[in-house]
């Protein structure tokens, strides 16, 4: 079958849009991931999104609304118990752990049939439905609004914290806001590349972006069109392969950007820093306030 007749089908739309919606709710939240530090944490939210799809499952039978609600807790959990930045790590560990043991002895329970958790792990994006698709373009609307609304002082509090606490910018009540979206953003890719591979969307294109620009916006704005080319990249050149699954096709183009602008961007920052005057410098770190 032709790449043109796969395109035609409902299941291949409909995997291209939630793609696309995954991509850039995690192009958006990226940049903040690599400025704040905080690949560990979507790591964590991603595997226990399984743990919340299990209790769904085993509660009312869906497991997208139980990995969402499961989402909102671990948000909560890492936030209250991970406050210190430097308790961070260990605390995401310790939830983790007890998590996924948590998920396990849920699964053990529900007696019918558990692929809706597992595809939480491995990603069934043939399988988004008109459902679960408009679920999703809710998720990345409530993203795209919440980081418009928070974004300059959710930029200062992660650029230089300690000012913006001197300047009255609750940035405890930020970082606890930002888990939230971290955790719905992550569980919403989650379905499309499984939590195993979610890194490639959620930090990936984020850190080629750094590697590129200097300016936030900027930064952004690579972010969510280097998720985009890896999602519905992959995709469409999964159509051409029956053998190979979308999320190694999405690893491997968002990979392949990573290392392209890895080793172009410090040229390229270093032409920039000669083009720019000496005064303007710090201009970045001043957009933020």
């Amino acid at each position: 079958m032709s790449l043109t007749q796969y395109l035609g089908l409902p299941f291949a739309q409909h995997a291209l849009a939630a793609a696309a919606l995954v991509a850039i709710a995690c192009g958006l939240i990226g940049p903040f991931v690599i400025t704040r530090g905080m690949a560990f944490a979507v790591h964590g939210t991603s595997e226990l999104a399984f743990t919340g799809a299990a209790a769904g499952l085993l509660v009312a039978n869906n497991a997208i609304a139980g990995a969402l609600v499961g989402a909102v807790v671990v948000g909560g959990l890492i936030g209250a118990m991970g406050a210190r930045e430097r308790e961070r790590d260990s605390s995401i560990g310790v939830i983790l752990a007890a998590g996924m043991g948590l998920g396990v002895l849920l699964l053990s329970y529900y007696h019918g049939f558990a692929t809706e958790a597992t595809n939480i792990l491995f990603g069934n994006i043939f399988g988004v439905s008109s459902g679960q698709l408009l679920v999703l373009g809710i998720i990345a609307v409530s993203v795209m609004v919440a980081m418009g609304v928070l974004y300059r002082p959710l930029l200062f509090a992660s650029v230089d914290p300690e000012v913006a606490v001197a300047r009255g910018v609750p940035v405890r009540l930020l970082g606890i806001v930002f888990l939230f979206i971290l955790a719905f953003t992550v569980t919403e890719a989650a379905q499309v590349v499984g939590t195993l591979l979610v890194l490639s969307l959620a930090i990936t294109p984020a850190a080629a972006a750094h590697r590129l620009a200097n300016s936030p916006l900027a930064v952004a704005g690579l972010a969510v069109a280097f998720a985009l080319v890896s999602a519905d990249g992959g995709l469409l050149l999964s159509f051409e392969s029956s053998t190979v699954k979308p999320s190694v096709f999405v690893v491997a183009i968002s990979f392949g950007i990573y290392v392209v602008a890895r080793l172009v961007g410090p040229s390229l920052k270093s032409m920039r820093r000669e083009a720019v005057p000496a005064g303007e410098e710090g201009a970045t770190k001043e957009a933020a306030t």
